[in-house]
């Protein structure tokens, strides 16, 4: 696709004299609409002047560039107009714009048309041609100039890396970058080309990601940061800067790009830039380098879903303890957490962050395999996972959980990633129909049929482990103990640990003693991961990231408030070491409750119901030996971070 099947020569008025800013919208918004790129005229000029609200777009150098992706745009289109006279257009330099380019893009542009007007951006960089085309007499000279342009820079695509790579200086300074505005339309490509074209001028080794709307380009690898003396990140919207942790970094906008590129390159140059410190848990970073590990790229996405889900589990898991900390136990203890009105506003407002653990895990890793595409898919199947759809019961049945979500998020990349492929061979006239139309609905097609095949398996396994537990209830009650305590660690929240709930809470119907006592070791095996996450956080701090020691104090409050899921960000980045673990510290909880005949008569709460337990002395002594042995445990099993 060229420049000017997205130009139409309707759409280009030459020597115009609009009066201001706002009559130069106008008339480029009636461009658009006059060759048919939009669906709401006045929804569309709304989103143009929105994003100047943002801040201009003129550029400078005599050019402006407005654009909107709105829905308001019933195609990708381009208009253009030149104003020989010029007309302010609030450039930060103060110079009057002469040439004009209004971008119109749909909310689900495909790709293709992005990477047009990309082209066009990087063009409108060269001066001169700028020039030429305010100067053209006519329209077919102005379309002309453009497709010759475009033919020039962009018509010998295959010869171009060989002739970057020849081109690149073999020592001396090497400087990576990453471009992004808002709408990741014009500004992104314009700062990029500018950053290499002054790096090209001046010697220095310039390469330059470009993170635009229709997703990241010429992406860094890891090696390439790892030899870059300089990061320069020139940005208008938050970048991801995990991966540049250690490196001198500068931070700067894109117009600074564009406008002052060379003082950018000097400084990178001089060794200006402070060293990077990150304080985040990195998301999963792109890496086309070849010989990555199975395990490196499993672990990347894992990270990216653990990453995006920790707010939700703390923010949510903390307004649940809140609402048992305000509950009346006594009203209905069958209710416990939402007996009282301000506890119920607690649990829902918490229990809805919380809802949405799953599906943010498992759309996340889904993305970091096969971007923005296949988060809609990843989502879903979280959902799925989380109310344990099946092919006769649509509407929920037993959820998979935690390790559901996991499937379901490596499912569904490359089941994307797959259909990526497929689409590859599809003709170019359907480009646009792929992300709003043919990802979205297969993908949730196949997501679908899968996660009702896996939920039945886990049901029926449910159904299993509570026959076989209900067998031991007679048996040695420490043993009991011990294994519904470990499977209360097992997969926190996930169907080995609802089953050992569910014995739990089926056995106070007993209303003996026998019954109250598995009802407590299910509790205290429920309690004991989280807070031996905290522990081990505090104590085995190499073994954590910096985001990790930081939120891992807040599992004290979900351990005590018996919310399990608390662990599960720690457990999924990493399940070898983790979970085996917790299991051990969980079991050994539930066996000391069992021996020291302690006592529940209620179905939740963790420390708020301490008074109704029986024993509760040894019972704390139960919680705090099975805690600080997982806590041990954490420590003598997993790695230091930088291994």
């Amino acid at each position: 696709m060229k420049i000017t099947d997205l130009l139409k020569k309707e759409g280009v008025l030459l020597n115009q004299k609009p009066a201001d800013k706002d009559a130069a919208i106008d008339i480029l918004v009636g461009l658009h609409d006059k060759v048919g790129n939009l669906n709401d005229k006045a929804g569309y000029k709304k989103a143009i002047e929105a994003r100047e609200a943002q801040g201009s777009t003129a550029v400078g150098m005599g050019i402006a560039v407005p654009h909107a992706k709105t829905d308001a745009a019933k195609q990708p289109g381009l208009v253009a107009m030149t104003v020989p006279e010029g007309v302010d257009y609030g450039c930060i330099d103060g110079t009057d714009s002469n040439l004009f380019f209004m971008i119109a893009a749909p909310a689900g542009a495909a790709d293709t048309h992005l990477e047009v007007l990309a082209n066009l951006m990087t063009m409108l960089m060269d001066a001169d041609f700028a020039q030429s085309l305010v100067a053209a007499k006519t329209v077919d000279e102005f379309l002309g100039l453009i497709d010759d342009k475009e033919a020039d820079r962009f018509g010998k695509e295959e010869a171009a890396p060989a002739a970057a790579a020849a081109a690149a200086p073999a020592k001396g300074t090497k400087v990576v970058a990453v471009t992004a505005c808002p709408t990741g339309i014009a500004h992104t490509y314009m700062a990029a080309e500018a950053l290499e074209q002054t790096g090209t001028k001046k010697g220095v080794d310039v390469k330059v990601e470009t993170q635009g709307s229709g997703g990241a380009k010429n992406v860094l690898t890891a090696d390439e940061i790892k030899a870059a003396d300089v990061v320069i990140i020139a940005a208008d919207k938050n970048v991801d800067l995990g991966r540049f942790n250690g490196k001198k970094l500068i931070k700067a906008s894109t117009a600074d790009a564009i406008h002052r590129s060379e003082g950018l390159i000097d400084r990178a140059v001089a060794g200006d830039a402070p060293v990077y410190q990150h304080s985040g848990a990195a998301a999963a970073e792109s890496d086309s380098a070849g010989g990555e590990s199975v395990g490196r790229f499993i672990y990347k996405s894992l990270m990216d879903g653990v990453s995006h889900m920790l707010p939700f589990v703390i923010g949510g898991g903390i307004m649940i303890a809140i609402a048992f900390l305000l509950d009346d136990y006594s009203i209905d203890p069958s209710n416990f957490g939402s007996n009282t009105p301000v506890a119920a506003w607690f649990k829902s407002i918490g229990g809805t962050a919380f809802g949405f653990m799953l599906p943010i895990l498992a759309g996340f890793i889904a993305r970091s395999i096969a971007d923005r595409p296949a988060l809609v898919v990843g989502f879903v199947g979280g959902a799925l996972a989380a109310s344990g759809s099946t092919f006769t019961s649509p509407g929920g049945g037993v959820p998979s959980a935690f390790l559901g979500a996991l499937v379901a998020g490596f499912a569904a990349g490359f089941i994307v990633k797959g259909m990526q492929k497929v689409c590859d061979k599809l003709p170019a006239a359907l480009e646009g129909i792929k992300p709003v139309l043919i990802y979205p609905l297969f993908g949730t097609l196949i997501i679908g049929v899968l996660m009702c095949l896996i939920n039945p398996i886990v049901g029926a396994l449910n159904s299993w482990i509570s026959n076989v537990l209900m067998g031991m209830s007679s048996g040695s009650s420490v043993v009991l103990g011990l294994i519904l305590g470990a499977m209360m660690a097992t997969d926190m929240g996930g169907p080995l640990n609802k089953a050992a709930y569910v014995f739990g809470t089926a056995a106070l119907a007993n209303q003996n003693e026998i019954g109250y006592m598995i009802m407590a070791a299910v509790m205290v095996g429920g309690m004991v991961p989280p807070i031996a996450i905290a522990i081990s956080t505090m104590v085995s701090k190499k073994k954590y990231t910096e985001a990790e020691r930081k939120t891992g104090p807040a599992n004290i409050v979900m351990g005590l408030s018996f919310i399990t899921e608390g662990a599960i960000p720690f457990a999924a980045a990493d399940p070898l070491h983790v979970i085996p673990s917790l299991m051990v510290g969980s079991g050994i909880a539930g066996a000391l409750s069992m021996a020291f005949k302690c006592t529940l008569m209620a179905p939740h709460g963790g420390i708020f119901v301490f008074p109704v337990v029986g024993n509760v002395l040894m019972y704390i002594v139960a919680l705090l030996v099975g805690s600080v042995v997982g806590a041990l445990l954490l420590g003598v099993l997993k790695k230091n971070v930088e291994e």
